[in-house]
């Protein structure tokens, strides 16, 4: 680590006398180790053919690989002297915007039941800056809309959950016990913002297509309670689950026949060893929470698809005060 520390303020500064200044040493040493280093890997990682130092393509790759161990080092020393003091790393975690209170308080019981004394930093992040704060290491696990690239990262157990439409109670389509896309045709569209979750937003226009609704118009509503509201005043239907759009007596929820359109929703964190502890289990509880009241299908990496237990959700949060009185 002390050779990799000396190659990238080397290939940062691309000058060894400054280099060996900034590291507080004489420059002898640092050319030496430097040596040491290209001996040990096989190749050259600076070009001093020339008056000014260069990175090799070599020096190029290991370069952005080095940055990467540095910070896991860090890491990995931060949680060793915080064990060693006897507390837990915060678990810093996101989750999509427009996830409801009654999850979110569900999620933190369950970190709690489990996890007594971690604390958790839960944030509300879209999936996109989930994905760029985990790749940085300023966001231990994310929970992210599927699809995404998850170059880089390990997948939780992923949560499916078949979206039905939205309609203004006054619509002819609401006296049908469920409704095609096809006969969607005619209306706008209410979608979450395309920033949010840029992979299920194209899936679901897609899917529109591929079931004759190419829609009149797009209108987007960054909150669940801003959909319903633009959906109640006969700006559009929404796509989403039954149990949102129970809150609003003036819309209802009917399926969508064929169940075209699956919301896949998984637990994402750094594939790295530096990776936080309890990120796998955070991801696991969170698809567990997701379920509901319902039976919910998780895919696992390693295994076949298993349909989870309905999981007791309030028991987590009164038990937990219970515990405390």
């Amino acid at each position: 680590m002390r050779h990799l520390r000396i190659f990238v303020a080397v290939a940062e500064e691309l000058h060894f006398s400054r280099a060996a200044d900034q590291l507080g040493m004489a420059q002898p040493p640092l050319s030496q180790a430097v040596r040491r280093l290209e001996k040990d890997l096989g190749t050259e990682l600076f070009d001093r053919s020339r008056r000014q130092v260069k990175l090799t393509p070599a020096g190029t790759v290991l370069l952005e690989e080095a940055r990467e161990l540095l910070v896991g080092e860090q890491r990995l020393r931060a949680l060793a002297r915080r064990a060693g003091e006897g507390a837990s790393e915060t678990l810093r975690a996101g989750v999509p915007p427009g996830t409801t209170v009654a999850t979110l308080a569900l999620l933190l019981g369950a970190c709690a039941e489990h996890y007594p004394g971690m604390p958790v930093d839960l944030q509300e992040i879209t999936t996109d800056e989930q994905l760029r704060l985990i790749a940085s290491g300023e966001l231990d696990v994310g929970l992210v809309h599927q699809p995404v690239d998850v170059t880089g990262l390990r997948l939780g157990p992923e949560a499916s959950v078949e979206l039905g439409v939205v309609l203004p109670r006054t619509s002819p389509l609401a006296q049908l016990p469920e409704v095609t896309l096809a006969e969607l045709a005619g209306h706008d569209l209410v979608l979450l913002p395309r920033a949010q979750a840029p992979g299920w937003y194209d899936r679901i226009l897609d899917a529109c297509r591929a079931g004759g609704f190419v829609p009149t118009g797009l209108r987007h509503a960054s909150r669940p309670e801003l959909l319903l509201a633009l959906v109640t005043a006969g700006h559009g239907i929404a796509f989403d689950q039954g149990p949102v759009a129970g809150k609003e007596p003036r819309v209802v929820w009917r399926p969508l026949a064929g169940r075209p359109l699956t919301q896949r929703t998984s637990g994402v964190w750094p594939a790295g060893r530096s990776s936080h502890p309890a990120a796998p289990h955070f991801a696991e509880l969170a698809a567990d929470v997701l379920a509901g009241d319902r039976p919910v299908t998780l895919h696992r990496d390693d295994g076949p698809p298993a349909v989870a237990e309905p999981p007791r959700p309030w028991a987590v949060v009164y038990e937990e005060a219970a515990s405390r009185g």
